[in-house]
């Protein structure tokens, strides 16, 4: 079958597209014949190194995917060859065929498609653990998502106003606050402008925002600061500008703010069981019409370098997959 390999830290297009061995599933394992792979922001700081897990060299990026089951462990039940699902790999994405355990993979609701289906199980996750676990986002308060009209942003908004929440989103430019908007959102602000902390305040009666959602970190974390009501909490999601900002210990005691980390990676990985509970709750949602996963940019396999380009040069609105 067909893989991306990663030999060496480098850039996507270091990356080799090799003929490999097809993957034997475990005891409670599933193998999947792919027909979309979702990409993430995290898969281009696995290729260069820059990612907390650093898998022994080859290895195949890709977290999520969606397909047919092809293969089952001998102690695998409730699946069958041919059934179509979703599933978290955390590796071995970007190929024809991967490999995934029982307990993460999940049936595909009607009527959503293999691409959309790639696009839900990390982000969706994400937004939902952040939001629900950590910061208990009650209806009524209000939520500022920045980064709005990336993946992850897309999802929290979505996740929000399910949960009740006013929704302001942040991001760059006209066509992404309009992307926000169109997802959910009840306001959109460019974040270009650094009076967005001010418009932040009018739009919440000068109080500020109750939760905020930032997987951007660097600037825009010093600034949410500013613009937090009292007894906020502040979700650190990522630092998808490249910096990990700092703050004075006061600034929290005097507001009564929260700082959270959101990790549903180790979460899901500390709690096996978390997964498939998580899901549960999205398919709820989503079977109820109170998330709608955007249709995603979809790349052939052959692409996967072209496509992690575009994803680190913000040129994706929403998510980007492979189509294989």
């Amino acid at each position: 079958m067909k893989a991306w390999q990663v030999r060496a830290w480098g850039e996507p297009e270091t990356m080799e597209l090799s003929e490999v061995d097809l993957p034997v599933p475990g005891a409670h394992q599933v193998r999947i014949r792919n027909h979309a792979a979702g990409l993430n922001f995290f898969d281009i700081l696995q290729v260069q190194g820059k990612y907390q897990i650093k898998p022994p060299f080859p290895f195949t990026p890709g977290a999520e995917v969606a397909g047919t089951v092809d293969a089952m462990g001998s102690d695998v039940v409730g699946f069958a060859p041919g059934d179509s699902v979703m599933a978290l790999t955390f590796q071995g994405g970007f190929a024809e065929y991967s490999i995934a355990e029982a307990g993460r993979t999940f049936a595909i609701p009607q009527p959503m498609d293999f691409l959309t289906a790639s696009t839900v199980p990390v982000v969706y996750q994400t937004s939902l653990f952040a939001l629900r676990e950590r910061a208990a986002l009650k209806p009524g308060e209000w939520l500022l998502v920045h980064a709005g009209a990336s993946g992850v942003g897309t999802s929290a908004i979505q996740i929000g106003k399910a949960s009740g929440a006013h929704v302001i989103a942040t991001a760059g430019g006209n066509s992404k606050l309009e992307f926000c908007l169109r997802n959910g959102a009840d306001h959109a602000i460019d974040y270009s402008d650094t009076s967005w902390v001010d418009q932040v305040k009018k739009l919440t009666g000068g109080r500020g925002a109750d939760v905020i959602y930032d997987p951007v970190g660097g600037d825009i974390f010093d600034l949410s600061t500013k613009c937090i009501a009292p007894l906020g909490r502040l979700l650190i999601i990522g630092f998808a500008s490249g910096r990990i900002p700092s703050i004075q210990a006061n600034r929290i005691l005097l507001k009564n703010i929260a700082i959270m980390g959101a990790v549903w990676g180790g979460h899901a990985q500390a709690h096996p069981g978390y997964p498939s509970e998580a899901q549960k709750a999205l398919h709820d949602l989503y079977c109820a019409g109170k998330i709608q996963p955007p249709a995603p940019v979809a790349y052939r396999l052959a692409e996967a370098p072209q496509a992690l380009r575009d994803l680190a040069n913000r040129k994706i609105l929403g998510k980007a997959v492979l189509a294989i």
